[in-house]
């Protein structure tokens, strides 16, 4: 049987005509971890509110997907006394 972990995840947006900013906030095992993002509409486009929310998402979650993994090399690192090889 497998242990399971609690994890809490948040996504904010915050948003103008202009621009949308979006955080992705995830809590593990007691730790934030929090990764950003932003988008911004060229003035020739629609206005078109999903595409930049969409974007600023992803934007977030890629940063929180590389802010996880550096967490995750620095504890190996700290395990076996040297740099860890890691593909994401």
């Amino acid at each position: 049987m497998t242990d399971k972990t609690a994890i809490k995840a948040e996504i904010s947006l915050e948003e103008d005509a202009d621009h949308t900013e979006a955080q992705a906030s995830l809590v593990l095992k007691g730790v934030t971890f929090t990764g950003r993002g932003r988008a911004r509409r060229n003035p020739a486009d629609p206005n078109v509110p999903v595409v930049g929310e969409e974007l600023a998402t992803a934007r977030a979650l890629s940063d929180l997907v590389h802010k996880l993994v550096e967490a995750a090399a620095e504890s190996i690192s700290e395990r076996e006394g040297r740099p860890p090889q890691l593909r994401v």
